[in-house]
């Protein structure tokens, strides 16, 4: 599951060659996303279904079990993280180091609407791991390196800052921006004097 771009390693989702089939497995993995994180890993698989516009068979088709599911939702949070990261490359690098770190804040209210159900010690999870680091840590660098961020703080440091901040959800968009947008100007270096 882990690909090769430019010495990065990726992930990638193993998506049906057939368009119609495709079109079917992409609906099923929004809404499960969706309907994971309004009713967490319990939810009804009927309604993700429902949700996707597709029928119950195509969703077994597609997930024979809850897990191989939970495990495709997961991984296509960190493969779409990992094209974000692409994405902005070629963004100023503080702006497009900000930019994906919205999106992985994104990620991290999948993440944790699944994570009990995640095998942690899996390949796939290490892979993941392995991968989002590979994506995110050269725009961090780059905000380093442009003398935009800290030096004195570590691209983990600031994952894991985020991390806790997201864990408890927020009231609103609004807030959750306003939160970030603190912890950012604990990261961003500022000009002496």
């Amino acid at each position: 599951m882990a690909e090769q771009t430019s010495g990065t390693p990726r992930v990638a989702v193993r998506r049906p060659n057939r368009a119609d089939a495709r079109r079917n497995f992409d609906a099923l993995l929004g809404a499960a996303r969706e309907v994971f994180a309004e009713s967490g890993t319990s939810a009804s698989l009927e309604e993700i279904a429902r949700r996707a516009g597709v029928g119950i068979g195509t969703l077994y088709r597609n997930f024979p079990t809850r897990q191989d599911l939970f495990d495709t939702v997961y991984l296509g949070e960190v493969e779409e993280l990992c094209q974000a990261a692409d994405e902005v490359a070629d963004l100023p690098p503080w702006d497009g180091f900000v930019v994906w770190l919205r999106r992985f804040v994104d990620y991290v209210a999948t993440k944790r609407a699944i994570y009990e159900s995640l095998n942690r010690d899996s390949e796939t999870f290490r892979s993941c791991r392995v991968a989002m680091y590979g994506a995110g840590e050269p725009l961090f660098d780059r905000a380093q390196a442009a003398g935009e961020a800290r030096t004195d703080v570590s691209f983990d440091d600031v994952l894991r800052m985020i991390s806790g901040l997201t864990a408890t959800g927020f009231t609103d968009e609004a807030q959750r921006d306003r939160v970030l947008g603190i912890a950012l100007d604990g990261v961003r270096r500022r000009p002496a004097g």
